[in-house]
């Protein structure tokens, strides 16, 4: 019998995400993205490499390297960098908020501000961790654009070099932008949750599949490797 929680799902979910990347730094935020890209280089993704955020390069808990944080743009505006963040606000094409709510003049919330998302989304892959699913999220349209999406990306002309948006989990889904016009879509709803959950709790039109799957759940082999990880 599988045992795995919800937060075990999300988890597998990012790993996912880091699938195919190869021999480049992963830079997970936040410790279900963290536990995911460990997972991912403990399992399908080796050639992973890691940083402890400020001048190592770790292995889990152990230093195998350098890296100041002027090398870590070598590696973003090369291309050699896939980044899982966050997100105050996320729109249809992916564009991305963690500026401020409301008007930039006065805004109701002031947040971190835009910080590396321009140049992260504009240079290499790009995914985000959403634990909270919600119509205040995921909106129409987002009140400050810090990540560059797909629409914004095809006006400054760099959607066909380095400009990848790969996925945003959340609590309830994986999403996508794997259509036609690069419309944000339903890749798989987490076991126990419905198509319409997420319909209800996203404030614009999804890109539905006649068939949605289930996110897999974690092997007992991929459950061990998570805790081993978050240990």
């Amino acid at each position: 019998m599988n045992h795995s929680t919800r937060a075990d799902v999300c988890i597998l979910a990012c790993a996912e995400a880091f699938r195919g990347d190869g021999e480049i730094l992963a830079s997970p935020m936040g410790p279900i993205p963290a536990a995911g890209a460990r997972l991912a280089k403990a399992t399908f993704e080796p050639g992973l490499a890691m940083t402890d955020g400020v001048a190592s390069l770790v292995e889990g808990s152990i230093v195998t390297g350098r890296m100041p944080y002027r090398k870590v743009f070598d590696m973003v505006w090369t291309g050699k960098r896939h980044v899982m963040m966050g997100a105050a606000q996320i729109d249809k094409y992916g564009n991305q908020n963690i500026s401020c709510i409301g008007d930039h003049a006065r805004p109701t919330v002031q947040l971190l501000g835009a910080r590396g998302a321009p140049g992260n989304t504009i240079c290499h892959p790009t995914s985000y961790w959403v634990p909270a699913h919600s119509k205040r999220i995921f909106v129409p349209q987002v009140d400050f654009v810090s990540g560059v999406g797909y629409d914004r990306a095809a006006q400054l002309g760099v959607a066909a070099r380095f400009h990848e948006i790969r996925r945003v989990v959340t609590n309830l889904c994986v999403l996508d932008f794997n259509t036609e016009d690069n419309r944000m879509g339903l890749a798989s709803v987490h076991p126990g949750v419905s198509v319409s959950e997420v319909v209800e709790k996203t404030g614009f039109e999804l890109v539905i599949p006649e068939a949605v799957p289930t996110t897999p759940a974690p092997t007992a082999e991929q459950l061990r490797l998570i805790c081993e990880s978050i240990d």
